[in-house]
């Protein structure tokens, strides 16, 4: 991996109904993120905040915000994309869920052929014919897959293959959404399989399937995938989540891996949480897949 870094936030709101998670950025920066990582030994480059335009209105209520989202998607894609056309390591921090299909297309960009590990209690899978709300932050995993909505994506020419695409931890997916995720072949694994099978064990089998034919492994980590006990501080908390022992083992044998392209975080918001206790902890899951370690 290289030593160079680049951090790049996007102040996305409007892919969600819950406001706050705009501020995600500023607080994951805030524990200290980029004191921490320079002395992990990378060069770190804060490359700042993209921030959407001022929406007058929803617009089509099944694809909410869409011309705002893409806008600054397309502009967080452009920002990726020279970052990693640059030999350097991006690093993006969210916003709601809805920015991936601007991380995750500029990493496929620049590869070609990459797996995606989606951390996360959902599945967001949904397009603008099956989701049940409008809200986009549901759609980019489906989107950067091809499979819809291609608007969303238009900025790009590559897309992932979803038999490469792994889902960790889901525990609220939509009806229509596990038919899809069935159909496209997209491996899923539940919070009751981690709790039968066992973290190490779903992660081996996860980095297998994302690595095969592939150059290597985009990770998106939803902070909701967490239990919100330890993470409260999330738009879109779903009980029953991955424990911290659970989600630091997953983030470390993705480390050890060596796979890892790019990374986003997201769904920090401070409005709902408690002395930055997630941003703090989003923090420092980062410093663990960029190789912090006790020993």
């Amino acid at each position: 991996m290289t030593n160079y870094i680049d951090i790049i936030g996007s102040q996305m709101d409007l892919g969600a109904v819950r406001k706050g998670v705009d501020m995600g950025p500023s607080a994951i920066r805030h524990a200290g993120l980029i004191d921490k990582i320079r002395k992990i030994g990378y060069t770190v480059t804060d490359k700042g905040d993209i921030v959407p335009d001022v929406a007058e209105s929803p617009g089509d209520p099944r694809m909410r915000y869409a011309k705002e989202i893409f806008s600054a998607n397309k502009q967080l894609f452009e920002r990726v994309k020279n970052s990693l056309e640059n030999g350097h390591f991006p690093l993006i921090l969210g916003g709601d869920h809805s920015i991936a299909a601007g991380s995750v297309s500029a990493a496929a960009e620049h590869y070609g052929n990459i797996g995606i590990l989606w951390i996360d209690a959902h599945g967001d899978f949904n397009d603008e014919k099956i989701t049940p709300t409008g809200n986009i932050h549901g759609m980019p995993l489906s989107a950067v897959c091809g499979l819809g909505p291609d608007s969303m994506v238009s900025f790009s020419s590559k897309r992932t293959d979803p038999r490469k695409v792994v889902i960790i931890g889901a525990r609220d997916i939509d009806p229509d959404e596990k038919i899809k995720l069935r159909e496209n072949g997209v491996a899923v694994f539940s919070i009751s399989d981690i709790h039968t099978m066992g973290m190490y064990e779903i992660m081996v089998e996860a980095l297998q399937i994302a690595s095969d034919g592939t150059v290597g492994i985009h990770v998106s980590l939803d902070m909701d995938a967490i239990d919100p006990e330890y993470a409260p501080g999330t738009g879109t908390p779903v009980p029953n989540g991955l424990t911290l022992r659970e989600t630091y083992l997953a983030i470390e044998l993705i480390r050890k891996s060596g796979r890892m392209l790019s990374m986003d975080v997201v769904e920090v918001n401070p409005l709902l949480d408690i002395r930055n206790k997630t941003g703090m902890l989003a923090s420092d899951l980062i410093q663990t897949a960029l190789g912090s370690t006790e020993y």
